[in-house]
């Protein structure tokens, strides 16, 4: 990742109230820690998996609610959602990598509280850096799972960053790749009623 661009997406999310911080590559190796942990729990958790399947397959009355069954693509032998194996690196039989940057770019978006008023800044933030990203032709995902227990949320709180402790509202992998499929996108007829 260029350091301009890096920087550009720095004063993204400074413009919302947040920080983007990148963490060298002890604690990066540490947020892949705390995430992959995450992912174990999620999947041996059978209630969130339950929520997860809810949310992907939708009320079967409310067309238009979550992505549907087809956006989760084949399921496991356990017939659980599919989730990216973060552990994979680690193991001899995992398939190769495709060709890549040797060390993706982790950043953890961050606020001074967590507070609602510092959620909402945290959101305003991840758009506009995920524009940016955009715009630089830098591919960015979501690392959301050790956000959502409330130990590894800690451990990620307590990243190093300066001189005082933030709060870690999301985890952004930011780095390129090759070209995937594309999402196909609505005519703006359909989403905007200038009607009358």
């Amino acid at each position: 990742m260029p350091a301009a661009l890096l920087a550009e997406l720095a004063e993204a999310a400074q413009a919302e109230g947040a920080r983007l911080h990148l963490p060298d590559q002890r604690a990066t190796d540490r947020v892949l820690r705390s995430t992959w942990e995450a992912e174990s729990r999620n999947g041996s958790d059978s209630g969130r998996a339950a929520e997860s399947r809810r949310w992907a397959d939708g009320p079967r009355s409310s067309p238009g609610f979550g992505p549907g069954p087809a956006a989760a693509g084949p399921q496991d032998a356990l017939d659980r959602l599919p989730m990216r194996d973060f552990g994979a690196h680690r193991r001899p039989s995992a398939p190769p990598a495709l060709p890549c940057e040797t060390h993706s770019a982790l950043v953890l978006l961050r606020t001074a509280h967590d507070r609602r008023a510092d959620w909402l800044r945290a959101g305003q933030a991840l758009e506009r850096v995920l524009l940016v990203a955009t715009a630089g032709g830098v591919r960015a995902s979501l690392l959301h799972q050790a956000l959502e227990w409330t130990d590894l949320r800690g451990d990620l709180d307590r990243v190093p960053d300066g001189d005082y402790r933030r709060h870690t509202q999301m985890v952004i992998r930011l780095g390129y790749g090759p070209e995937g499929p594309v999402s196909p996108r609505r005519g703006a007829a359909e989403v905007i009623d200038l009607g009358g």
